[in-house]
């Protein structure tokens, strides 16, 4: 029997879920709460939505407490919510964003543990630039010799991860329309800088900042200059 696309498509497709779903892009975990938040819902409808979620098999729920956190069951149904988002008409705001939030999205972001927005695609652009990454079929990258040993610098190996889908993928970033690194790779790549202090992640929300260590490094180790990517569009 064939899959049922529509049980999915269905859920995915009512608006208020959607905006949950797309609040959970960062990997996180989040309590119903803030969810119902943002989807702009009251509490039991956020929860009869949510419920709907897990159900439909889009949610995992962590019971902690008196408290449930929700976050997406599985990085197909991230990939799934990625690739929508790409045929979605653009996001004005994000376009021509005119918030701070908007901007620092724009900028930096975590997409489901790997980097994205425009931090993402230049750090990406320059590892394929400087042969750490090479573009490969069925939208994967594959690592070269240069760059286990690129990444062995770093304390990654990449020959230790595995995926089925494999370890270095491609994910067209959905506010630039350009691919960056994502798989398992692009986790540790993530977790890494974070780790060496080359980014700030903000707890609160998705964005993440470059440091000026991380300026620096970046410059030193993939030949780019990030120094004025945030603010240039605060005009």
């Amino acid at each position: 029997m064939e899959a049922n696309i529509a049980s999915p498509a269905a859920l995915i497709g009512d608006p208020s879920r959607a905006a949950m779903l797309q609040a959970l892009m960062d990997g996180r975990a989040h309590p119903a709460g803030a969810l119902a938040w943002a989807a702009g819902l009251t509490a039991q409808a956020a929860s009869n939505h949510l419920a709907r979620l897990v159900d439909g098999g889009l949610l995992s729920v962590e019971r902690q407490g008196r408290h449930r956190y929700y976050r997406l069951a599985n990085a197909e149904v991230a990939h799934v919510l990625e690739a929508l988002a790409v045929l979605a008409a653009p996001v004005r705001s994000l376009q021509q964003p005119r918030s701070p939030e908007a901007r620092a999205l724009r900028e930096g972001r975590c997409c489901y543990g790997h980097l994205a927005g425009r931090l993402g695609i230049a750090v990406t652009d320059a590892l394929v630039a400087r042969g750490v990454l090479a573009l490969a079929d069925d939208k994967l990258y594959a690592v070269p010799d240069a760059g286990r040993a690129w990444f062995g610098d770093l304390g990654l190996e990449p020959t230790a991860l595995r995926a089925k889908r494999g370890v270095a993928r491609q994910c067209l970033d959905w506010t630039e329309r350009r691919h960056h690194l994502a798989g398992p790779l692009g986790v540790a790549l993530l977790s890494r800088m974070v780790a060496l202090g080359w980014i700030d992640a903000d707890t609160g929300s998705r964005a993440v900042k470059l440091t000026m260590l991380g300026r620096e490094e970046l410059r030193l180790r993939l030949g780019v200059d990030l120094e004025t990517m945030e603010g240039r569009e605060a005009a």
